[in-house]
């Protein structure tokens, strides 16, 4: 087996897919180079000489442009090479989506709502609106688990700081957010537990809410009760009675929305785990269902592969809003928009951002870009959305899951224990990875590096999705390991 892979026959770098020695001899399309450096797993060797200034291409794209001349054989990586990005991009529409072919859905064993939205768990979350009564929530979901039984699944708290001492956007985002996922299908019902003096008031949480189910979804004040555990413990009562009426069904896959992430990522996760999750993608769309990406800082640079699959104009013109929008809010804060990776991912072979993101948005597969929606909102069309929000794990995986993703599907090279508050599935990028992580990872596509195609892995990682969306545990459920992060952009009073 040849030890790196030459992604685009137009690519002047390669990239290792297992350590490479100073002095061995390399094929890269029929052509012999020998290595002039030792080469690390998931780094990048150039397959021709590459003059000071010019680009480096690989996925077929620039990702960044040399510093100095670099020789055939030599390693390029952040001491001979930089990012090519700035600011503000003016984008021009060519369409060019490729239309999936259709396929008979699958099902899986879900929850059917009321609301018409479907759930792959039947759990009871509790909502804090300020981070004031964190420890009530988390109390009462601790102390509560023997009121467990029948087809509810769990109880669990999500904590978080905000809901008070904030003003404008970010008072309004805390909100939007809080109320998305009191509304998340996964969640049989909700207890929202409030302290009775923070900004974010009962009030303002019903008119976000909008319409709801009041058997479903139940509040409490902490400041009104005389014992707010013994009152809380009363009204998880009722919300597991309540839950407990759902059980779980055949339904088609065509219900199921899929967020996708990556974090932590290395040289090898835009060539095996990003593609094998682009790859599940278009199959779950070409049956009906949906998928959300997200991440826009790790789109810049990597726009040619996105925009011009948006289906119209319109969905055209609010990704271009997106991406600028996002690249603006870098600008207002002083920062460069470039200012990714991070250390891990360099360590892992990531010289620039593009480089980062060509590889990031392999996960959207080839689908076309069906709507583009702003943070703490809610997919409302069959196919795949982008999704305003930043590339911090936490914050973005809180996002999908307000958006609707009933579960993720997050790549990783690094390796990582979070999980949100639904199923976050972890797939490796390399084989080590999975093997010294195995408490974490639930799915190795490490294995494509080693000739395992990326449409066989698709379909197994497909099929593990409808497994986990049936009731099988995610490793994250497995460890309790969950948890949510609110996007935040302006001052604490």
């Amino acid at each position: 087996m040849n030890s790196v892979i030459h992604i685009g026959s137009n690519d002047n770098v390669a990239v290792a897919i297992q350590p490479v020695e100073k002095g061995q001899i390399l094929t890269v399309d029929g052509l012999k180079i020998t290595a002039l450096e030792d080469i690390k797993q998931g780094h990048k060797i150039a397959v021709k000489a590459i003059n000071k200034g010019e680009n480096i291409i690989k996925y077929g794209f620039p990702i960044g442009h040399a510093l100095v001349d670099i020789k055939a054989g030599e390693w390029v990586h952040t001491h001979n090479a930089k990012t090519n990005l700035s600011g503000e991009v003016t984008y021009s529409y060519h369409p060019s989506a490729i239309k999936l072919p259709t396929g008979k859905p699958l099902t899986f064993q879900g929850f059917q709502r009321a609301d018409g939205k479907v759930g792959i768990r039947n759990e009871i979350w509790i909502i804090p609106t300020v981070g004031c009564v964190n420890d009530i929530a988390e109390k009462l979901a601790r102390d509560n688990r023997d009121l467990v039984q029948g087809t509810v699944e769990g109880i669990h708290a999500f904590t978080h700081p905000f809901g008070c001492s904030q003003t404008g956007k970010d008072h309004a985002q805390t909100r939007k957010l809080l109320a998305a996922l009191a509304k998340h299908p996964n969640a049989g019902a909700v207890l929202v537990v409030s302290l009775g003096c923070e900004n974010l008031t009962h009030e303002q949480f019903l008119e976000e809410l909008g319409d709801f189910d009041k058997e479903r979804i139940l509040f409490m004040t902490c400041q009104e009760e005389n014992d707010e555990l013994a009152k809380g413990r009363e009204l998880l009562k009722k919300c597991i009675a309540f839950a407990g009426n759902f059980h779980r069904q055949e339904l088609s896959s065509d219900k199921l929305i899929v967020g996708m992430k990556c974090g932590g990522s290395d040289g090898l996760s835009g060539i095996t785990a990003n593609p094998v999750v682009g790859k599940f993608s278009d199959l779950l769309l070409a049956q009906g269902g949906s998928t959300i990406l997200t991440e826009v800082p790790e789109m810049f640079g990597a726009e040619g592969m996105l925009m011009n699959r948006c289906i119209n104009e319109q969905v055209f013109q609010k990704a271009a809003h997106m991406l600028n929008g996002f690249k603006d809010y870098f600008i207002a804060h002083h920062e460069v928009v470039y200012d990714n990776p991070s250390p891990g991912n360099k360590a892992g072979g990531i010289t620039t951002l593009e480089d980062k993101s060509c590889g990031c948005v392999q996960k959207g597969g080839t689908a076309p870009i069906v709507d583009v929606i702003n943070y703490a909102e809610q997919v409302t069309k069959h196919g795949l959305t982008l999704l305003y929000g930043p590339g911090n794990d936490l914050v973005s995986c809180t996002a999908l899951t307000a958006a609707g993703a009933q579960l993720i599907l997050f790549t990783t090279g690094r390796g990582t224990p979070f999980g949100a508050p639904v199923p976050t599935l972890k797939i490796s990028s390399n084989t080590n990875l999975a093997a010294k992580k195995a408490n974490w990872i639930d799915f190795n596509a490490g294995v494509v590096a080693t000739g395992d195609s990326i449409d066989s892995v698709g379909k197994q990682l497909l099929q593990l999705v409808i497994a986990v969306a049936s009731g099988k545990q995610a490793k994250n459920e497995i460890n309790e390991f969950r948890g949510i992060s609110i996007f935040k952009d302006g001052v604490v009073l």
